[in-house]
């Protein structure tokens, strides 16, 4: 329960030009918390919107003092945003939800119901998405390559909307890495968790961030961040290669002693030295990756900067 001066319940809610949805999110908010409790409140993380997002916000926290604004002097990402509201937050349970109120703050309710039974995080599962195909396409296709490449066991359905216990938060704190996806990183941890059932909307208002290639872009993302797959697929590949050459070589070698066939001129050399030069490209690319993230992370940059904020880290 409530320690101290901390507030008993945090909701942490990343922000990109939502500035249509951000009232009535507040709203709705403070109506389901209030008949609870008073010990709330409400961390809102303006990720450089390019909209009136922020000064709907600075209003907001003039008004309501259990607003507490983080706003960053860019864009830095989803998962940094969210990142930046678990470092800030206070409660002893924090509530993470997007802005853009597909989950409804209502079904807070039923994640914290499912609390009492001793679980440390718990999840919305969206019983009917409420999304274009394309969308739901690319959600499954992402999750499924963060289980199968990532060892990772996120069911298909569920979604940035969920409640964790102070402990979970804290180890969560403890993950400084650039490259994230807090989602995996939550379910790398362990602890006790389940999910629950939840509805699910079409957005409030606005359009959504998240498009095919900005998904398959975190896809490819996590899978570099969590697994080392990538390195041991260029491993087999550079393999698989050499022996396709070596036995293409002896192919060659036995049409002319043994069947007296001579070798095709130039095309097939071609082919070969494109298709080889190809797979080389392409192991180098991955390693280079791997390269790219260790020296980003080697260079030790802070993973998001403040402009302006109400809060104490």
């Amino acid at each position: 329960m409530q320690s101290g001066n901390r507030p008993q319940f945090s909701v942490v809610v990343p922000v990109f030009n939502e500035s249509a949805n951000i009232r009535e999110l507040h709203r709705r908010l403070t109506e389901f918390f209030r008949p609870r409790t008073d010990s709330f409140e409400i961390v809102f993380v303006d990720d450089g919107s390019l909209d009136p997002s922020y000064r709907i916000l600075d209003e907001l926290r003039r008004a309501d003092p259990r607003v507490r604004i983080i706003k960053f002097s860019r864009n830095f990402g989803h998962h940094i945003a969210i990142t930046a509201g678990l470092d800030f937050s206070r409660g002893d349970w924090v509530v993470l939800m997007d802005a853009d109120l597909q989950d409804q703050p209502e079904d807070i309710a039923q994640l914290l119901e499912k609390t009492q039974e001793g679980f440390d995080i718990v999840y919305g599962i969206r019983k009917e998405r409420d999304d274009p195909p394309m969308k739901k396409l690319s959600s499954w296709l992402f999750i499924g390559l963060m289980n199968r490449f990532a060892g990772a066991e996120i069911p298909l359905n569920s979604c940035v909307f969920r409640v964790m216990s102070r402990r979970v938060v804290d180890h969560l704190k403890r993950f400084r890495e650039r490259e994230r996806y807090i989602i995996g990183l939550m379910s790398w941890l362990g602890f006790r968790q389940t999910g629950v059932e939840v509805r699910h909307a079409a957005r409030f208002a606005g359009e959504a961030k998240y498009n095919l290639r900005r998904s398959f872009r975190l896809a490819f993302n996590v899978v570099t961040s969590f697994s080392y797959l990538p390195l041991r697929l260029a491993s087999y590949t550079g393999f698989l290669s050499a022996l396709i050459a070596l036995l293409l070589i002896v192919t060659l070698i036995a049409k002319k002693l043994i069947f007296g066939i001579p070798v095709e001129g130039w095309v097939s050399a071609m082919v070969c030295i494109a298709f080889f030069g190809g797979v080389q490209l392409l192991c180098l690319g991955i390693i280079g990756e791997y390269l790219g993230r260790t020296y980003r992370e080697v260079q030790q940059r802070p993973l998001y900067v403040v402009d302006d904020s109400n809060s104490d880290l």
